[in-house]
């Protein structure tokens, strides 16, 4: 098998909400599968979603193909997951469980990427555990998924200077969800993020890319992402 791309364990964040994580997440895990390389993909916690619902692995699984995919908790509030659990009456995210079965997986699969829900430091439980401390125990780098616009410099600055703070890897950041028809900002920022990241950026994936077909979604992940993730990004 060639070897192109991450391997090993990788906690993927947002600087927010609906930045792109998951057209993210699933665009590595497109492309570490084309290379012949066994993915999973794991999700400490599901929010917004019932109870039988597709939630973000089964877009992962539909954009990226033959997945292994864990979700740990579901909450059906659209909240932060210790908010959400405590209003459903519902157990908090087991930090020890989640991290024992990442392991598991990765002993037995090429590449792990671990999902988290909203921004780096949303708590997992009524303590204050978050993604974070899930990454300090993997001992895992951490991608940072962007917004394009207004505002977005500012919070993957605090985001990647959290991840300094606690002695965390930032691998680099990527651009979740780039318009076709950019604003001076969103233009603007792809000049500037690296810098205020202390970090590459590592890709730039278009819009609406997840209503793409597999094989599209497949193209367009190879062109928006650099070779540390696997793709060609940026072109010469």
């Amino acid at each position: 098998m060639s070897s192109t791309g991450y391997r090993g364990i990788l906690v993927v964040t947002g600087t927010g909400t609906e930045v792109g994580k998951t057209i993210t997440t699933a665009a590595i895990a497109a492309l570490a599968l084309a290379d012949g390389a066994s993915v999973a993909v794991v999700k400490p916690a599901q929010t917004g979603v019932a109870p039988g619902e597709p939630g973000d692995l089964a877009d992962v699984v539909r954009l990226a193909g033959d997945v292994t995919c864990v979700e740990y908790a579901r909450y059906p509030d659209p909240l932060a997951p210790a908010t959400a659990a405590r209003r459903a009456g519902l157990d908090p995210i087991d930090l020890d469980e989640v991290a024992a079965g990442v392991r598991s997986l990765a002993a037995t699969h090429d590449l792990v990427l671990v999902e988290g829900a909203g921004g780096l430091l949303v708590w997992f439980d009524e303590v204050g555990t978050n993604l974070s401390h899930l990454a300090m125990e993997l001992k895992a780098p951490v991608l940072v998924v962007a917004a394009a616009g207004l505002g977005t410099l500012n919070a993957t600055a605090l985001t990647c200077e959290a991840l300094r703070v606690r002695g965390l890897t930032c691998l680099g950041v990527v651009v979740g969800s780039f318009p076709a028809e950019p604003d001076l900002a969103s233009a603007s920022n792809l000049a500037d993020l690296s810098e205020v990241a202390d970090a590459p950026l590592l890709g730039v994936l278009p819009e609406r890319l997840g209503t793409a077909t597999r094989a599209d979604f497949l193209s367009a992940a190879k062109a928006g992402l650099d070779p540390v993730l696997g793709g060609t990004w940026p072109v010469c």
